[in-house]
């Protein structure tokens, strides 16, 4: 699992949801089987913003790169 695959499923299965909801996603590191992401727009601030990233952003990553551990908001 490199930074470059995780960008591109990022990039091709979770931003178009999150743009679709005036959200966004950027991608800061992938170290260690954990994937660290910053959640943008109107994602940023919403209260279900937890909920986003782990059932949505970490299911689909685990889904792609079964020995992820976690996806960590920073």
């Amino acid at each position: 699992m490199d930074k470059q695959a995780v960008s591109e499923v990022i990039e091709q299965q979770i931003r178009p949801g999150l743009e679709s909801h005036g959200g966004g996603i950027e991608l800061v590191d992938v170290k260690e089987s954990k994937v660290f992401v910053r959640l943008t727009g109107a994602c940023g601030g919403c209260p279900m913003a937890t909920q986003t990233l782990k059932l949505g952003v970490e299911r689909v990553l685990k889904a792609v790169f079964p020995d992820l551990q976690e996806v960590v908001s920073v």
